[in-house]
């Protein structure tokens, strides 16, 4: 992918296209790297991580907090309150994650400032003429 990067034998691009897989596999669809961030604030409720998501229903929020739960990047805490209290935390492990959210935080910016920048150059040659018959 850089510049003057020489080819890889064939068992370390395996090797890496696993790993890369792998990866993905466990961060897999649009909310866990969100659900993630909402969490750096802080423990959370449920709820609280609904409202921060926006559009994320209660369905898929309690699959993707199981999802990171199995694979150790978030604690569910219950209390025994009345009534009782459930709360969700990061755990150490999800800051192995902080380099990959920030590189595609990034990147995001990045590639946003780009399409904004590429459309405001862009003339708009397409543009249907309207007849004022």
């Amino acid at each position: 992918m850089r510049k003057g990067r020489a080819h890889l034998s064939k068992e370390v691009c395996t090797a890496n296209l696993n790993a890369v897989k792998d990866a993905l596999y466990v961060l897999n669809g649009k909310w866990k790297l969100p659900l993630i961030i909402s969490l750096q604030e802080g423990p959370k409720r449920f709820n609280e991580i609904q409202k921060s998501l926006g559009e994320i229903t209660p369905k898929i929020l309690s699959k993707e907090l199981k999802d990171l739960e199995l694979n150790e990047f978030v604690i569910r805490r219950v209390f025994s309150t009345t009534p009782v209290t459930i709360t969700y935390e990061l755990t150490p492990y999800s800051q192995t994650l902080e380099k990959v959210i920030d590189e595609l935080r990034n990147w995001g910016l990045q590639h946003r400032e780009r399409l904004v920048a590429n459309r405001r150059n862009k003339p708009i040659a397409d543009e249907p003429v309207l007849d004022a018959t």
